[in-house]
């Protein structure tokens, strides 16, 4: 079967480096692999339209959300074409309301998405659709004794919560650490370097290293050279940066947020792989690496936890395997309940 898939002109980008691109990217690759063809449009600030006016009638099509929300183009070709969006983040666009509902079917990445959609949209709940995020198998992390080695991974800007986290390792000054922070430094310039000079200021500058975005080898060779994941972002649909410190047997602390709970999990018997905090709480972030970096059997625990939970986590082929099955119940020439 042929899939058209839309997606950002900026998916390869090294500069530029996100969950939604990864994802798309290894999709396509896990469809092909199970027999698909797939045929990829890039679409660049113009939009969509004219790639989706090249499209052949009936043909199927799945869309980036990012391409999906912030344009109408899509509803134009609703009734000739089969639309279907990938929703990585709820939300992103103001046409999204109107282009989910129009779409033959949303696939999100966590079931918390699929929530928001239900909550915020007219798009009944049978065509709305999970398929989380893979990962790869990967070595377990050696981990050090003391746990002192934070990661924290995503664009260093306010909605991935960096300036809650350095408040938190503020208060951490009397302990042993140091804490990489990989991601761009140039989607949000001045709040990055604020925090910079803040950190001065506070005295951990030489603690903090801001690695910029790194290729994916060089992000699995920190990966393993570290003992704990932070995430205190503010919105997440999944937590691609648990997950994949969990496929190494690393243990994180993130917020309550979105899909975090989800991407965390439990190991099989119920135990989490580390702790969940409020938002917007750097002291109850403080709290929770302060009993990491102190409690040896605490340190224990989590990367037992971890270690557990890392068997449980999908591959990228059941991945694809659940969009394949929403995308192969899409015959030809259906068309939505209500319209013309």
């Amino acid at each position: 079967m042929t899939l058209h898939l839309l997606v950002p002109a900026g998916i390869d980008d090294p500069q530029r480096p996100s969950g939604g691109n990864v994802y798309d990217r290894r999709l396509a690759s896990a469809l092909v692999a199970r027999g698909w063809t797939v045929r990829e449009h890039r679409v660049g600030d113009d939009g969509p339209g004219r790639a989706l006016a090249g499209l052949p009638d009936d043909a199927l099509v799945l869309v980036d959300g990012l391409v999906a929300s912030t344009t109408r183009a899509l509803l134009a070709e609703r009734h000739r074409l089969r639309l279907v969006v990938l929703l990585h983040m709820p939300g992103s666009g103001p046409f999204e309301p109107d282009v989910l509902v129009a779409a033959r079917a949303v696939v999100t990445t966590s079931a918390w998405s699929r929530r928001w959609v239900l909550d915020h949209t007219e798009v009944p709940p049978d065509r709305v659709h999970v398929a989380v995020p893979g990962v790869d198998p990967r070595p377990l992390a050696a981990g050090s004794p003391a746990g002192g080695r934070l990661l924290t991974v995503g664009p260093v800007t306010p909605a991935k919560g960096y300036d809650d986290l350095l408040a938190a390792l503020a208060d951490l000054r009397d302990l042993e650490w140091r804490c990489r922070w990989v991601g761009a430094l140039d989607l949000a310039p001045s709040f990055a370097d604020a925090l910079v000079e803040r950190a001065g200021t506070l005295g951990i500058a030489d603690r903090l290293e801001l690695t910029g975005p790194l290729a994916p080898a060089a992000l699995d060779a920190v990966r393993a050279d570290s003992d704990l994941v932070v995430a205190p972002s503010r919105r997440e649909s999944w937590g691609m940066a648990l997950a994949e410190g969990l496929a190494c047997g690393l243990p994180a602390v993130a917020t309550d947020v979105g899909g975090h709970p989800e991407a965390l999990g439990t190991a099989p018997d119920g135990s989490l792989p580390g702790a969940l905090v409020p938002l917007d709480r750097p002291a109850a972030l403080a709290g929770a690496l302060r009993g990491w970096l102190t409690d040896a059997a605490l340190r224990h625990h989590w990367r037992s936890a971890a270690a557990e939970r890392r068997g449980q986590l999908p591959g990228w082929g059941r991945t694809a395997g659940c969009v394949a099955g929403v995308l192969n119940r899409i015959g030809p020439g259906v068309v939505h309940v209500g319209e013309g």
